[in-house]
């Protein structure tokens, strides 16, 4: 049995050992045979495949990025599903590992719907994806977050500045959310919030007062109550998604203009993706891994892996593509008492 693997979307920290994880267990346990796809589905279409053996995968776990490249090439305007069986025929591809987020699996599921041979593991760095309780590569950005405000907090106590730490967070705040909280923001911007600039200005205003130097944390896609749409000067992915960033740029001068702090903003972006993944995203990318390779060998196409309390288990696609995790409205009031 020849297995493929992909990655494709964003990177993030831990799809390293969910590739290690797959082939190892796979090729110790049971002879098989492992086709690495360069540049996600990209690759498959193009039929960049090249054998994937044990050499290829050894020590990788801890490195960040993927061996295997990515990219996010939408494989029903490349093709289609008909190119996909061509190809996995051609080469003797017996079942595919998508790896990969929202669009990612969206695409698997289409392609599963069709009798293509997938099983997925979901990737998201926002830990947006339903039917999982965390996602490999949120922790490790969170953690790259956390240390960022932290720095940030030394400058602008020196300086007397506010400081804008904007994070990433399409759609939803959980990066902003628990590094905010471990690095004490005085100001926390969701997505799911929308809040006028008075509020976020009073916020400031009250932990200058208290001579602190106020630290405010955004995820990318938020919106002010004045906004109807995400702040996106990048265009549109292949997907069709607005490239998002640059909010934090916008707030900063409001909150100086009606605070008269001087206001300073980072946008920490590609930043967060990069580098060695903690602990806890290798554990639970290598637990994943060898939950997609069961479930190949259970012939499960059109599920993926998920961690459930602290379980792997397997549900259908559809059940991460139905809605998004949003941060829930009581756990955002909790952490609003914090605030100013």
């Amino acid at each position: 049995m020849a297995i493929g693997i992909l990655t494709s979307g964003g990177d993030a920290p831990g799809l390293n050992a969910v590739i290690r994880a797959i082939v190892f267990s796979g090729i110790q346990l049971h002879q098989l045979d492992f086709l690495g796809i360069r540049n996600g589905w990209k690759g498959l279409l193009e039929e960049d495949i090249f054998r994937l053996e044990r050499h290829h995968i050894m020590g990788i776990s801890k490195h960040g990025g993927t061996i295997l490249g990515t990219s996010r090439t939408n494989p029903f305007e490349y093709g289609g599903p008909d190119r996909v069986r061509e190809v996995m025929e051609r080469h003797s591809m017996d079942a595919l590992v998508a790896i990969g987020g929202e669009g990612t699996l969206a695409a698997a599921k289409r392609l599963s719907d069709l009798g293509i041979p997938i099983v997925g593991v979901p990737k998201t760095v926002d830990n947006d994806l339903d039917a999982t309780d965390y996602t490999f590569g949120f922790d490790t950005a969170v953690e790259i977050a956390t240390e960022a405000m932290d720095r940030l907090r030394t400058t602008g106590d020196s300086h007397d500045r506010c400081m804008v730490a904007e994070v990433m967070g399409r759609h939803v705040g959980w990066i902003a959310l628990h590094s905010g909280v471990a690095a004490g923001a005085h100001a926390i911007l969701i997505p799911e919030q929308k809040l006028s600039i008075e509020e976020i200005c009073e916020w400031v205003t009250r932990a200058h007062l208290r001579g602190r130097a106020p630290l405010v944390a955004v995820a990318e896609g938020f919106l002010l109550d004045t906004m109807t749409d995400v702040h996106s000067e990048r265009g549109l992915d292949a997907f069709g998604r607005p490239r998002l960033g640059g909010i934090g740029e916008v707030l900063a001068p409001l909150i100086e203009e009606r605070t008269g702090i001087e206001t300073r903003a980072t946008t920490l972006g590609h930043i967060q993706r990069g580098g060695t993944p903690t602990a806890y995203d290798r554990v639970l990318a290598t637990r994943l891994g060898w939950g997609a390779l069961q479930m190949v060998l259970e012939e499960k196409w059109g599920f993926m892996v998920a961690l459930q309390g602290t379980d792997i288990v397997d549900v259908p696609f559809e059940a991460a593509l139905g809605s998004l995790k949003t941060v829930p409205d009581a756990r955002y009031a909790e952490v609003r008492a914090l605030f100013g």
